[in-house]
Parts: C-alpha cells; sequence; structure tokens
C-alpha cells in the first residue's frame, strides 16, 4: 500500500531580526508516522513546530497541508494541536474542563462534550479523574491530559514539543512507551521533538536530526545510528570516534572499537584493521559497562566499551585499538 504524504515543507526559512533560524528546510511527512526532529538547544526544532502548527510566520517557503498550500492559514483552522513541556493546564479548572475547552469554545453539545472527553480519557488511561484538578495529578498524569486535550478534536497530525522532559527518567521512559502505544493505536501522524538521542532512537518511524537550522541527515533509527553521513550526526547519535584514515574520515561506534594489550593482537569479525597505538588516560563504570578514553600518538581520543567489570585494562596503559572493516563509516567531516 503507498503512503499517503500529508505533510510537506519546501524551502522554508525564518529569521528572528538578524538572526536566520531555519535555512531552507524541506521535510514530506506521510499518514500515521512517527516522525522525531532530533537536535541540541537552539537548533530551530522548535520554531519549525510552531511554524507548523502556525504560531510562527515563515519568511520564505511553502507549507502544504493535505495537498493544499496552508502558510497563511490561522492556526484554528490547521487542527494541528501542539503538546508543550509544561503541560500548559489551567490550574483552576479539572481534568474534564481542560479537555473539552475547546469544544465549549466552539458551543458543542455538553453531553457531546461529556462522551468525547470520556472516550479520550480512556484511550490515555485516565478514566476516573474527570473531576481532579492538575495539582492533585502527578507529572505523567499532567502529561496524559495534555495530549488528551490535544486529541479531542481527532487531529491528523499532533506536534510534540519536548512533552517528556520535565519527568525522570523511570517516568520518561514508561511515557515513552504509552505514547507510542497511542501513536499507533491511533494512526495519528505524530512529529515529535527532542534532544534525547535514546528517545528518538526507541520511538520513531524516522528521525530527522537537526544543527543550524538545518538538516543534516533524516531516515530512519537504523540508518542513522548504522550509517550516519556526517561527523556530526556520528557523535551526537550514539558514542562514535571519528578517525581520519587514507584521507577520509571514518566513524566507528565506540561499542566497536577493539582493545589489546601492546604485546597482544587484536582479532574479532573480519579481522581488525587501522591499528593504532594509544595510552589510556581515563576509566570509568557506566551502566554495567568500563568505558575508556585512550590518547593516540596525534593527540587524539578514543573511547572504547567493555563488557562487565573488566580489570585488564587500567589508566596509563599502553594498547592497540582496531576495528572490523565492516564497522567503519565514511563520513563527511561538519565538525
Amino acid at each position: 500500500m503507498k503512503e499517503r504524504e500529508l505533510l510537506r515543507l519546501e524551502g522554508v526559512k525564518k529569521s528572528f531580526g538578524d538572526v536566520c533560524v531555519l535555512k531552507g528546510i524541506d521535510l514530506s511527512v506521510n499518514e500515521g508516522e512517527f516522525i522525531t526532529i532530533l537536535g541540541s538547544s537552539g537548533c530551530g526544532k522548535t520554531t519549525l513546530l510552531r511554524i507548523i502548527a502556525g504560531l510562527e510566520d515563515i519568511d520564505e517557503g511553502s507549507l502544504y497541508l493535505n495537498g493544499m498550500e496552508v502558510s497563511k492559514t490561522e492556526p484554528n483552522k490547521r487542527n494541528v494541536p501542539m503538546v508543550f513541556q509544561n503541560y500548559a493546564l489551567f490550574p483552576h479548572m479539572n481534568v474534564e474542563s481542560n479537555i473539552g475547552y475547546s469544544l465549549r469554545l466552539r458551543r458543542t453539545d455538553r453531553e457531546v462534550i461529556r462522551r468525547a472527553v470520556s472516550e479520550v480519557l480512556e484511550l490515555v488511561q485516565l478514566s476516573g479523574y474527570e473531576k481532579r484538578r492538575p495539582n492533585e495529578l502527578s507529572g505523567g498524569q499532567r502529561q496524559r491530559v495534555a495530549v488528551a486535550r490535544a486529541l479531542i478534536n481527532r487531529p491528523s497530525i499532533l506536534l510534540l514539543d519536548e512533552p517528556l522532559g520535565a519527568l525522570d527518567l523511570q517516568l520518561r521512559r514508561q511515557m515513552q512507551m504509552e505514547l507510542k502505544r497511542l501513536q499507533e493505536q491511533l494512526k495519528i501522524t505524530f512529529i515529535y521533538i527532542t534532544h534525547d538521542q535514546e528517545e528518538a532512537l526507541s520511538m520513531s518511524d524516522r528521525i530527522a536530526v537537526m544543527r543550524n537550522g538545518v538538516f543534516e541527515q533524516i531516515g530512519t533509527a537504523t540508518e542513522i545510528y548504522n550509517k550516519p553521513e556526517t561527523s556530526y550526526v556520528a557523535r551526537f547519535v550514539g558514542d562514535a570516534n571519528i578517525i581520519k584514515n587514507d584521507n577520509e574520515f571514518l566513524a566507528i561506534r565506540s561499542e566497536h572499537i577493539e582493545i589489546s594489550p601492546v604485546e597482544g593482537s587484536l582479532t574479532g569479525p573480519g579481522g581488525a584493521e587501522g591499528c593504532l597505538r594509544a595510552r589510556i588516560i581515563a576509566r570509568s563504570f557506566v551502566g554495567g559497562r568500563i568505558l575508556l578514553t585512550a590518547k593516540v600518538e596525534n593527540g587524539d581520543e578514543i573511547t572504547a566499551w567493555l563488557q562487565g567489570m573488566d580489570n585488564t585494562y587500567h589508566t596509563g596503559m599502553d594498547v592497540l585499538l582496531g576495528w572490523a572493516p565492516g564497522n567503519a563509516v565514511p563520513v563527511i567531516n561538519t565538525d
């Protein structure tokens, strides 16, 4: 079945004063897709989301929704709601009133609103919470109310601006699973922005890595992780070493760096290549693994992961570093 394009941006540019925030964005989003805009603070991702929602005008370019150019269309006529990190709930209203607010503005029948609120609360697994106020809810529950409020008008696209940033790690991971379940159940297009690479990799159908107002790479999580196109993408998404080799730059994930004592030899699938001599300058225990940092003769630092509590390698030790041929990916140096 052919995928249907729901949203398209062509050459979108946006400046605030003398600062160019978006430098010509091209993006196509399909119906039912979960796409994440991944980038560090200040890269332009929130501005892009606000443009899609109609909360910011564009300076140049076009924005198409369902095949229609909507760059001048008012936000309330796009039906592209946005969920914010701070939830933006009305503190004086209970859950039912917060969720049904937009329907009341349209003078929708009271019983229709009640049924619609009940349906979306069931979707976000908060049935029975209608009469509670925001200050009586946990962070995760407030987030679900914000999502329910956005879903009550049955949008074709839902925009989420770092919605889990205020939650602790355990709750954030739980909510990641809940949001993905909801998106798959409703088959609504989610456009999600975050600076958290783990969040992007675990939730997305596609990821658009953004830097300084442009996309460095757009692809599936597997493509972004295993086949980064630039040195920035390789380093921003996962741990990668950039090594200059025969007039080209190679990206090698830290978990693919092979290490052995100087008097030993490197082994691995396909045999190791690019053998480098280095000295270990740092060792730390992270999440059940050992992270080693070694400095090679030209001063570059290379990181390597060891599984478990391996005490073979210590700070100050001279080692050999290498990698299997298939684990070195040529990249464009954009650092």
